[in-house]
Protein backbone atom coordinates (compact mmCIF):
# COMPACT_ATOMS: atom_id res chain seq x y z
CA UNK A 1 0.00 0.00 0.00
CA UNK A 2 1.11 3.73 -0.65
CA UNK A 3 2.42 5.47 1.88
CA UNK A 4 -0.37 8.87 2.76
CA UNK A 5 2.62 10.84 2.96
CA UNK A 6 3.49 10.49 -0.93
CA UNK A 7 0.10 11.47 -1.94
CA UNK A 8 0.01 14.27 0.51
CA UNK A 9 3.19 15.90 -0.62
CA UNK A 10 1.82 15.86 -4.26
CA UNK A 11 -1.50 17.59 -3.03
CA UNK A 12 0.93 20.20 -0.98
CA UNK A 13 2.81 21.13 -4.14
CA UNK A 14 -0.26 21.86 -6.19
CA UNK A 15 -0.72 18.23 -7.81
CA UNK A 16 -3.94 16.01 -7.80
CA UNK A 17 -2.51 12.27 -7.31
CA UNK A 18 -3.81 9.34 -9.02
CA UNK A 19 -2.74 6.19 -7.85
CA UNK A 20 -1.56 3.51 -10.41
CA UNK A 21 -2.59 0.28 -9.72
CA UNK A 22 -0.41 -2.72 -9.87
CA UNK A 23 -2.14 -4.39 -12.57
CA UNK A 24 0.06 -4.19 -15.74
CA UNK A 25 -3.04 -4.71 -17.74
CA UNK A 26 -4.04 -1.30 -16.70
CA UNK A 27 -1.00 0.45 -16.85
CA UNK A 28 -1.58 1.93 -19.84
CA UNK A 29 -4.90 3.06 -19.54
CA UNK A 30 -3.69 5.33 -16.63
CA UNK A 31 -1.08 7.00 -17.86
CA UNK A 32 -2.88 8.51 -20.91
CA UNK A 33 -4.49 10.57 -18.49
CA UNK A 34 -1.00 11.36 -16.80
CA UNK A 35 0.79 14.65 -16.37
CA UNK A 36 4.02 13.19 -14.39
CA UNK A 37 5.05 9.53 -12.76
CA UNK A 38 6.12 9.80 -9.34
CA UNK A 39 8.15 6.02 -8.60
CA UNK A 40 7.83 5.51 -5.09
CA UNK A 41 9.68 3.10 -2.53
CA UNK A 42 8.85 -0.26 -1.99
CA UNK A 43 9.76 -3.72 -1.58
CA UNK A 44 13.14 -5.20 -3.73
CA UNK A 45 13.46 -5.39 -7.48
CA UNK A 46 13.47 -8.48 -8.86
CA UNK A 47 17.28 -9.05 -9.21
CA UNK A 48 16.61 -11.20 -12.70
CA UNK A 49 15.82 -7.61 -13.79
CA UNK A 50 19.58 -6.48 -13.75
CA UNK A 51 20.82 -9.53 -14.62
CA UNK A 52 21.52 -11.20 -11.28
CA UNK A 53 20.23 -14.12 -9.10
CA UNK A 54 18.90 -12.59 -5.74
CA UNK A 55 21.41 -12.62 -2.93
CA UNK A 56 20.67 -14.01 0.19
CA UNK A 57 19.60 -10.81 2.33
CA UNK A 58 17.28 -9.82 -1.27
CA UNK A 59 13.46 -10.24 -0.22
CA UNK A 60 11.09 -12.21 -2.27
CA UNK A 61 9.94 -9.49 -5.68
CA UNK A 62 6.21 -8.42 -6.27
CA UNK A 63 6.66 -9.22 -9.83
CA UNK A 64 3.54 -7.44 -10.35
CA UNK A 65 4.58 -4.28 -9.44
CA UNK A 66 7.74 -4.54 -11.15
CA UNK A 67 6.11 -5.20 -14.30
CA UNK A 68 3.44 -2.11 -13.68
CA UNK A 69 6.39 0.31 -13.09
CA UNK A 70 8.56 -0.46 -15.25
CA UNK A 71 5.77 -0.48 -18.21
CA UNK A 72 4.88 3.08 -16.18
CA UNK A 73 8.34 4.52 -16.95
CA UNK A 74 8.72 3.26 -20.22
CA UNK A 75 5.48 4.91 -21.29
CA UNK A 76 6.03 8.42 -19.17
CA UNK A 77 9.56 8.32 -21.01
CA UNK A 78 7.83 7.80 -25.00
CA UNK A 79 5.29 10.69 -23.88
CA UNK A 80 8.45 13.06 -22.18
CA UNK A 81 6.25 13.21 -19.03
CA UNK A 82 8.15 14.53 -16.09
CA UNK A 83 9.67 11.38 -13.49
CA UNK A 84 10.56 11.78 -9.67
CA UNK A 85 12.13 8.29 -8.50
CA UNK A 86 12.01 8.31 -4.77
CA UNK A 87 13.91 5.04 -2.99
CA UNK A 88 13.01 2.10 -4.90
CA UNK A 89 11.87 4.80 -7.42
CA UNK A 90 15.52 6.15 -7.80
CA UNK A 91 16.38 2.26 -8.33
CA UNK A 92 13.76 1.37 -11.43
CA UNK A 93 15.46 4.44 -13.19
CA UNK A 94 18.59 3.28 -13.38
CA UNK A 95 17.71 -0.13 -13.76
CA UNK A 96 15.82 0.60 -17.21
CA UNK A 97 18.65 2.08 -18.59
CA UNK A 98 20.68 -1.06 -17.99
CA UNK A 99 21.96 -0.30 -14.88
CA UNK A 100 22.42 -2.53 -11.54
CA UNK A 101 21.91 -2.81 -7.75
CA UNK A 102 24.29 -3.50 -4.40
CA UNK A 103 21.73 -6.48 -3.37
CA UNK A 104 22.73 -5.67 0.31
CA UNK A 105 24.45 -3.18 2.22
CA UNK A 106 24.62 -4.28 5.83
CA UNK A 107 27.06 -0.57 7.00
CA UNK A 108 24.66 1.80 5.33
CA UNK A 109 21.22 0.86 6.31
CA UNK A 110 19.32 2.08 9.65
CA UNK A 111 21.09 0.70 12.26
CA UNK A 112 17.79 0.41 13.97
CA UNK A 113 15.41 -1.65 12.11
CA UNK A 114 12.27 -0.03 11.04
CA UNK A 115 13.34 3.71 11.26
CA UNK A 116 14.06 6.30 9.21
CA UNK A 117 17.65 8.02 10.15
CA UNK A 118 18.31 11.48 9.02
CA UNK A 119 21.46 11.52 7.01
CA UNK A 120 23.30 14.34 5.29
CA UNK A 121 24.28 13.91 1.72
CA UNK A 122 26.17 15.66 -0.60
CA UNK A 123 24.47 16.68 -4.02
CA UNK A 124 26.41 17.83 -6.93
CA UNK A 125 26.70 21.91 -7.27
CA UNK A 126 25.75 22.13 -10.97
CA UNK A 127 23.40 19.49 -10.77
CA UNK A 128 19.12 19.56 -11.21
CA UNK A 129 18.81 17.66 -7.79
CA UNK A 130 20.77 20.22 -6.41
CA UNK A 131 19.28 23.61 -7.55
CA UNK A 132 16.30 21.81 -6.63
CA UNK A 133 17.27 20.77 -2.59
CA UNK A 134 20.69 22.16 -2.43
CA UNK A 135 24.30 20.93 -1.79
CA UNK A 136 23.81 19.38 1.90
CA UNK A 137 20.22 18.34 2.45
CA UNK A 138 18.98 16.13 5.70
CA UNK A 139 17.00 13.48 4.15
CA UNK A 140 15.96 10.36 5.87
CA UNK A 141 17.21 6.98 4.79
CA UNK A 142 16.20 3.50 4.97
CA UNK A 143 17.11 1.10 2.45
CA UNK A 144 19.29 -2.02 2.50
CA UNK A 145 19.90 -1.81 -1.25
CA UNK A 146 21.57 1.11 -3.63
CA UNK A 147 22.34 2.01 -7.10
CA UNK A 148 26.17 0.05 -7.95
CA UNK A 149 25.09 1.24 -12.04
CA UNK A 150 23.19 4.16 -13.28
CA UNK A 151 22.71 3.38 -16.60
CA UNK A 152 22.64 4.74 -19.84
CA UNK A 153 21.84 8.37 -19.92
CA UNK A 154 21.77 8.75 -16.37
CA UNK A 155 24.58 10.56 -14.48
CA UNK A 156 25.23 10.30 -10.08
CA UNK A 157 24.49 13.72 -8.81
CA UNK A 158 23.92 12.75 -4.72
CA UNK A 159 26.33 10.61 -2.64
CA UNK A 160 26.19 9.17 1.45
CA UNK A 161 29.41 10.30 2.60
CA UNK A 162 30.49 6.28 2.67
CA UNK A 163 30.45 6.61 -1.00
CA UNK A 164 26.77 5.25 -1.87
CA UNK A 165 24.91 6.82 -4.79
CA UNK A 166 21.53 8.91 -3.43
CA UNK A 167 20.81 10.73 -6.10
CA UNK A 168 20.64 10.49 -9.82
CA UNK A 169 19.45 12.25 -13.03
CA UNK A 170 19.21 12.36 -16.98
CA UNK A 171 22.63 13.29 -18.02
CA UNK A 172 21.15 15.81 -20.81
CA UNK A 173 20.13 19.06 -18.99
CA UNK A 174 18.02 19.78 -21.89
CA UNK A 175 15.72 16.78 -21.15
CA UNK A 176 12.84 16.20 -19.24
CA UNK A 177 12.76 16.28 -15.58
CA UNK A 178 13.57 12.86 -14.57
CA UNK A 179 14.92 13.26 -11.22
CA UNK A 180 15.72 10.14 -8.46
CA UNK A 181 16.75 10.23 -4.81
CA UNK A 182 17.36 7.12 -2.48
CA UNK A 183 16.11 8.78 -0.06
CA UNK A 184 12.70 8.79 1.64
CA UNK A 185 11.97 12.26 0.26
CA UNK A 186 8.22 11.64 1.43
CA UNK A 187 9.33 12.27 5.24
CA UNK A 188 10.14 15.64 6.41
CA UNK A 189 10.30 19.27 4.98
CA UNK A 190 13.94 19.17 3.25
CA UNK A 191 12.62 17.53 -0.06
CA UNK A 192 9.29 19.30 -0.14
CA UNK A 193 11.41 21.08 -2.52
CA UNK A 194 11.20 17.77 -5.26
CA UNK A 195 7.25 18.06 -5.21
CA UNK A 196 6.94 21.29 -6.36
CA UNK A 197 9.14 20.71 -8.99
CA UNK A 198 7.72 17.39 -10.32
CA UNK A 199 4.45 19.79 -10.33
CA UNK A 200 5.86 22.90 -11.74
CA UNK A 201 7.12 20.48 -14.69
CA UNK A 202 3.75 18.60 -15.14
CA UNK A 203 2.18 21.87 -15.42
CA UNK A 204 4.58 23.11 -17.75
CA UNK A 205 4.33 20.29 -20.21
CA UNK A 206 0.35 20.28 -20.06
CA UNK A 207 0.80 24.20 -21.02
CA UNK A 208 3.43 23.52 -23.71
Amino acid sequence: MLQWEYMEKVAQAGGAPVLLPPIPEVVESVMEKADALLLSGGPDVAPARYGEEPGPDTKPPRLFRDDSEFAALRLAEERGLPVLGICRGLQIMCIARGGRLHQHLPEHGPTVLGTYEPREIQIKPDSRLGGILGLSPTVYCHHHQGVAEIGAGMVATAWADDGIIEGAEEEDPDAPFRVGIQAHGELGDSTMPLFRALVEAASAGKRG
